[in-house]
């Protein structure tokens, strides 16, 4: 017990009260997440930091003091396995997934640094630059970049791979990168963890396609909506489509049945007087004498009407106002999700 008095007496009093202001702060605020904040120059963290001010706050403190926090404040303590390398906590009231979408938004690109490890394979196009002919046309080419003079300027010959994903940059591809502006780093805050209401969200989870997820939505609603018309079961959004339906299907076979009745008998009518032409133009064709003048004209105004319906105009309007109907109810759902994802 005493040993125990004599180490915590000689923990300076900043840490202690670091370690005080972090539980704090846990206690505070429903959401805490682990980020991670290595690259990140130091004015484009305090950037980030006033950016963050009115939904969050950035707390950047040593691994020890955070881990030591977390296990303090008991609920949080499964956060610490998160606590690695360069570290930062997060605290605030913005729901795991919009804060997850700020942080991705805020990321930047960067130049890359003398032995930094490429994340991905870095690219120079060919093409021209702005540089006049000097020595740099000999930095290039020993940086590995294939450059050659056109125009009176510099140009790269081919588009080249110059460093493949996880090898080291050189000092003079690095430097290289930079002059021509290529900056293969993304820094920003990185999101390790969130936790919430005794959850804890990671990246894989957060990082949500919003258009693929409002395509399934609707998808589901189509599919929802279609099997229950099938299935005949009513609800408030199908219901009139069923009904629709059914005075579609009575109708058809009340015209099939020669039922005579008030909503059918236009519909025999026509039947009757199609089946008339038909056997009539089957007649003629086998003898022009079989039908009258008044007939061979009836059938004619018949074929012509016929071929005038068949336009395309019509359906071409019809397809236009279905699909500004479907842009309109796409962008009032992606909307909605952006609401509720940020």
């Amino acid at each position: 017990m005493m040993e125990e008095e004599h180490h915590t007496s000689h923990i300076p009093q900043w840490k202690k009260d670091e370690v005080e202001e972090i539980k704090e702060l846990i206690k505070k605020y429903p959401i805490i997440a682990v980020v991670g904040i290595g690259g990140i120059p130091a004015k484009q963290l305090q950037k980030m930091r006033r950016d963050l001010k009115d939904n969050a706050v950035l707390k950047v403190s040593r691994n020890t003091l955070i881990r030591r926090a977390l296990e303090e404040s008991g609920d949080v303590k499964e956060m610490e396995k998160y606590v690695d390398v360069q570290t930062a906590l997060v605290f605030t009231e913005q729901n795991p997934f919009k804060l997850y979408k700020s942080m991705e938004k805020s990321k930047t690109p960067s130049p890359i640094k003398a032995g930094t490890i490429a994340p991905r394979d870095i690219i120079v196009q060919k093409g021209p630059t702005s540089f006049p002919p000097g020595p740099i046309l000999g930095e290039m080419q020993a940086a590995g970049i294939p450059a050659g003079m056109e125009a009176g300027k510099v140009t790269i010959k081919e588009t080249k791979t110059v460093a493949k994903e996880g090898e080291a940059v050189s000092q003079k591809l690095a430097a290289m990168l930079t002059r021509l502006e290529i900056y293969p780093m993304v820094v920003g805050l990185d999101m390790r963890a969130a936790l919430e209401n005794g959850s804890v969200f990671t990246p894989d989870v957060l990082a949500i396609d919003e258009s693929k997820y409002f395509s399934d939505i609707v998808l589901a609603v189509q599919q929802a909506f279609n099997m229950s018309v099938f299935a005949a079961y009513p609800t408030a959004e199908n219901i009139k489509t069923l009904i629709s339906k059914a005075a579609t299907e009575s109708r058809n076979l009340g015209v099939e049945a020669v039922i005579l009745e008030p909503g059918v008998i236009d519909a025999l009518l026509g039947k009757a007087q199609l089946q008339m032409f038909s056997v009539a133009s089957a007649a003629s064709a086998n003898n022009e004498e079989a039908v009258d003048e008044e007939l061979k004209e009836a059938l004619g105004a018949a074929a012509s009407a016929a071929a005038s319906a068949v336009t395309a105009a019509p359906v071409e309007e019809v397809v236009e106002e279905k699909e500004e109907e479907e842009e309109s109810s796409e962008e009032d759902g992606m909307a909605g999700l952006g609401a509720l994802f940020g």
